[in-house]
């Protein structure tokens, strides 16, 4: 059962990468708090999945479920041109947004090379899905939480950095960047009554995490590492995502919260 934050109803949340993974338990868990939640990805089937699967709670729940269904819009969030028209649909059909989660990201297997194999293009590839939207759509978004001087952005960053990790130097390049970001954003976004927060997941078994790197080699590499010898879920790192866009955490900018199960020991 997760924490009920009132401050969360009817709140407008935008999130990109929703329709999988952490993002997708991150959409499930705001809808249940009545939120008005819209999400952005490239996958329409799994969209489609995770709306029909809210859907089914919500008419379990009944008449008296806070429950609300999220809305989906297409985006590749590398390019600019359909984020940037995306963002303002959002802005024009609901007056603003009062959270934002930039959460789109991958290091699929084009990405998993050592740094000798690495092009100038997959150099571009890998920066643009894993940062460079995380800026763009920031400075689209935020303008509107300057008018109504309030507002909560949380980037999903990564500890592949902090461990450090090996074999992915531009997705660990692109993860430690935000952390400069949200630092940076913290600031220059505070006087407005804007909060910025990064959240930094270790190894989290998502159906692609397991299906693409949690062989049981990695996995082994995992429970030498964490201090929590068991599998981590994405609701456990959505149930942060929560907690950084309350109210409960008001006084809460320009930092960067591990969920890792211990792996990272350093401050």
């Amino acid at each position: 059962m997760s924490a009920i934050y009132p401050s969360l109803a009817n709140k407008i949340i935008c999130i990109t990468g929703g329709a999988e993974g952490i993002a997708a338990a991150a959409v499930e868990l705001f809808c249940n708090q009545g939120s008005r939640v819209i999400f952005f990805d490239i996958s329409n089937t799994s969209a489609e999945t995770l709306i029909a699967k809210i859907q089914s709670k919500k008419d379990l729940e009944g008449a008296n479920s806070r429950t609300r269904i999220p809305v989906f819009f297409r985006c590749d969030v590398t390019d600019l041109a359909s984020l940037r028209a995306s963002a303002q649909h959002v802005l024009n059909e609901y007056g603003g947004v009062d959270v934002l989660v930039n959460s789109a990201a991958s290091a699929g297997a084009s990405s998993r090379v050592p740094s000798a194999e690495v092009t100038p293009e997959s150099w571009e590839a890998d920066m643009n899905v894993n940062l460079r939207h995380v800026f763009f759509l920031t400075q689209a978004i935020v303008p509107a939480m300057q008018r109504q001087r309030s507002g909560s952005v949380i980037n999903m960053g990564s500890i592949t950095w902090r461990i450090p990790a090996s074999g992915i130097p531009i997705y660990t390049a692109a993860k430690a960047a935000i952390m400069g970001l949200t630092r940076t954003h913290a600031k220059e976004f505070g006087p407005y009554g804007i909060r910025v927060n990064s959240v930094m997941p270790g190894a989290i078994a998502t159906e692609r995490q397991i299906n693409e790197v949690l062989t049981p080699e990695y996995r082994a590499e995992v429970m030498r590492n964490q201090s929590l010898q068991r599998d981590l879920m994405p609701r456990e790192v959505a149930s942060v995502i929560l907690f950084l866009a309350s109210e409960d955490s008001s006084a809460v900018t320009g930092s960067s919260y591990v969920v890792d199960g211990g792996w990272v020991s350093d401050p």
